[in-house]
């Protein structure tokens, strides 16, 4: 005798443990949510296809964010209408994987109808579903680009008007009109009829990216009783009543019938000609570069100080030496609005290994440019650690005794050369002669391509030796 036992699909954790609180066996979506249908329909299918482990759901801001709760794949959160981009780096880097981003109307069609739009149109093989359930339903109810004429939310209190905020609008339409989408569908899970077909547009989605078609759009109708302020069922009728007449149920286009994209033809173009392009040169011709990367200790360096004094500049250059030893490299730049004069700071990280973020909240190395950027960074330093201070800009000595400390007067050094702006690279002279860690042939071999103002290159080189000098005479 046949026996169906029904559960939770297999790409659901068993047990929510994720959300916490007392009942980790339900999801806390409000009755009549159309998130916690759609949800159950994903996860049948990643099962039914085999799928889920090598899945990679992406959540974004907005009740979208959830997700993380309770499907057993890989999850990545991330801000709010950004989940393109990041599902396209996940997908170029990681390709046999299956990568879903789960938006809303608020995070897909207000702050990233940008990010949806290129990556539509780049057609990245991904798929995207899109729940619309016209409004802001997990930040109090507001309006969302697809309220509908007349809905009251939070923010439309008598109603959304054409004169006023404007027609909703029409996501799967606009996506339609791109040429390299292969599946734009508009589904709703108002009644089982359309749940079902929805179960089919779900499975057509994720097929198609399986088979390497391109990019696939599935936008889903859905209620929000809470937000909406009705009973589940009036809002089940609103959806068939309200919203389908101005968001029609069908597919916009479907190529997913077609072949799979050939790949793209590699381009004739050396090596050689990209690092040159890159501004960049062959390590294996750069002078002092030894390949002996076993031992390389990570540096994650701060540089900072104000604008004009070459922070950032002397951050790409230091990352340029890293490249050009065959070093894994990051700079993240940070700054103010001022082009001179504001708070300036960057991070660089070296690396042997991959680097799986750029941010360096304990560096082992601090340069502070001037006296703040001493106060600001000196307590964030790893202990073991090193700091430059540029005493031009400060006389406080470092007050920590668990990290080196070296003094130069940078700028007083680069006013001795006639321009001030090449203390950068008295600083980076000085960095890699205490250190040792990249020979300074390489720095020298770097600065003619990082510099744009090739008149500058020889005074540069100049300032390079300055502060290689300035630490054998004090320091060695």
């Amino acid at each position: 005798m046949t026996q169906n036992i029904l559960k939770k699909p297999a790409a659901f954790y068993d047990k929510f443990e994720r959300k916490g609180g007392a009942h980790l066996e339900t999801t806390h979506y409000c009755p009549g949510c159309g998130h916690g249908i759609l949800h159950k329909l994903i996860a049948e299918a990643l099962d039914d296809l085999g799928i889920a482990d090598q899945t990679i759901f992406i959540s974004p801001v907005g009740c979208s964010v959830f997700a993380y709760y309770y499907f057993d794949t890989g999850n990545v959160q991330v801000a709010h209408g950004r989940a393109p981009a990041v599902a396209t780096g996940l997908k170029r880097s990681n390709p046999h994987s299956i990568v879903i981003s789960y938006q809303g109307d608020g995070d897909l069609a207000a702050i990233g109808s940008n990010e949806i739009l290129h990556a539509a149109n780049r057609g990245e093989n991904i798929t995207v579903f899109f729940v619309n359930n016209a409004i802001y339903g997990m930040t109090g109810g507001q309006m969302a680009p697809t309220t509908m004429i007349g809905q009251r939310t939070t923010t439309t209190p008598r109603g959304r008007t054409v004169a006023n905020e404007g027609y909703p609008i029409q996501m799967a339409e606009i996506i339609a009109t791109l040429n390299a989408p292969v599946l734009v569908q508009r589904v709703s899970i108002h009644d089982f009829k359309h749940i079902n077909q929805t179960r089919k547009a779900i499975r057509k989605g994720l097929k198609a990216q399986m088979e390497h078609k391109g990019f696939s759009f599935i936008e889903v109708l859905a209620s929000c009783p809470t937000g909406w302020k009705m009973t589940p069922p009036e809002a089940q009728k609103w959806v068939k009543e309200k919203m389908i007449p101005y968001f029609p149920l069908q597919t916009f286009k479907d190529e997913t019938g077609s072949v799979a994209s050939p790949p793209a033809p590699e381009l004739q173009i050396s090596d050689a000609e990209v690092l040159n392009i890159l501004g960049l040169q062959d390590s294996d011709n750069i002078p002092g570069n030894e390949k002996d990367l076993k031992n390389f200790p990570p540096q994650e360096i701060r540089i900072a100080g104000f604008g004009g004094q070459g922070v950032l500049s002397a951050g790409v250059t230091l990352a340029s030496c890293g490249m050009n030893q065959g070093l894994c490299v990051s700079w993240l730049p940070s700054y103010g609005p001022e082009m001179r004069g504001g708070t300036a700071n960057c991070s660089v990280i070296l690396s042997k290994d991959r680097i799986g973020a750029p941010l360096t909240p304990n560096p082992n190395v601090l340069v502070a440019m001037n006296g703040p950027s001493l106060d600001a960074f000196e307590k964030d330093v790893a202990p073991g650690g090193l700091i430059i201070v540029n005493t031009s800009m400060g006389n406080r000595k470092v007050t920590r005794k668990d990290v080196k400390a070296i003094y130069i007067p940078l700028t007083e050094l680069a006013a001795e050369l006639g321009i001030v702006q090449v203390a950068n690279n008295i600083l980076l002279g000085a960095y890699l002669a205490f250190t040792g860690i990249i020979p300074i042939e390489t720095l020298k071999s770097t600065i003619p391509k990082a510099l744009k103002k090739k008149n500058l290159v020889d005074i540069n080189l100049k300032a390079v030796d300055i502060g290689v000098n300035y630490i054998k005479e004090h320091y060695k």
